[in-house]
């Protein structure tokens, strides 16, 4: 059979069978690193608990391997500290995550912050390195909220990150080397633990573009803890397994809690 007579779906069949590959390797999910703790404000001061896991919070999983961090910290008084020596390894689904414990007896805001090692991720030719940090205030002070940790991209808070209720906004400012990044895409995504069911994709990664101002915000509809998650390309690639060079996706994350009303 010549080419005028072969039909017409079965000489696209060969690149329709390429789209249909295409579409299906490609991620459903965006990578969060979590560095949640076990409140956003303690009362009374007090011991703090805090998990890291690399993985994708609204779908609960899957969990991707995190190797010991490179760098994990906390902020308190204008007094950086090194946490390094306090991490665990607290595996989850099998693969590498880790815990920490904080002592916050004083009044005011410690930001805890941790850069992780570069993560390759094979299905986008990339790495992935995230500067997360939380914001934990100690005796409800309320002050400090705002201190910036330094980091090579980062966002600095301009809605108070603590004592948020369900319904509020969040509002940020995208930060890379200091002067504010215009234009930033910022993903979102609750850590699912409402098991709420999304209509479809669409809903699971919500996506913001920053202004030119760096500027963004957010209303979270739910309670949980919210990532907010504002990705740049690192202006220095790194080599690939396999030894060619590829970009690095520099995150910089921060997480913020919404508490629902109640009695």
């Amino acid at each position: 059979m010549s080419l005028r007579e072969t039909p017409l779906l079965s000489r696209f069949a060969p690149f329709l069978g390429a789209a249909v590959l295409v579409l299906f390797a490609a991620p459903a999910v965006a990578h969060f690193q979590e560095i949640l703790p076990s409140a956003d404000v303690l009362p009374e001061g007090g011991t703090v608990t805090l998990d890291l896991t690399f993985t994708h919070p609204f779908e609960g999983g899957p969990v991707m391997e995190m190797a010991r961090p490179a760098a994990v910290g906390m902020l308190a008084g204008g007094v950086k500290t090194d946490l390094s020596a306090a991490l665990t390894e607290a595996p989850k689904d099998g693969k590498s995550a880790w815990t920490l414990r904080a002592d916050l007896p004083e009044p005011g805001a410690a930001v805890f912050w941790v850069t992780p090692e570069p993560y390759w991720e094979p299905a986008e030719g990339k790495y992935i390195v995230h500067h997360a940090k939380v914001v934990v205030d100690s005796w409800a002070s309320g002050a400090g909220w705002d201190a910036m940790v330094g980091l090579p991209v980062e966002i600095r808070p301009l809605t108070r990150p603590t004592g948020l209720w369900a319904g509020n906004a969040f509002s940020g400012v995208v930060m890379k080397a200091g002067a504010p990044l215009p234009f930033a895409e910022v993903e979102v995504e609750l850590v699912n633990t409402l098991q709420l069911a999304a209509p479809n994709e669409a809903f699971i990664t919500q996506v913001i573009t920053a202004d030119a101002n760096g500027t963004f915000s957010y209303t979270m509809p739910f309670a949980g803890w919210w990532g907010f998650a504002a990705l740049t390309e690192a202006d220095t690639p790194m080599r690939s397994p396999d030894g060619r060079e590829a970009p690095v996706e520099e995150g910089a994350l921060i997480w913020v809690r919404a508490t629902a009303p109640g009695p």
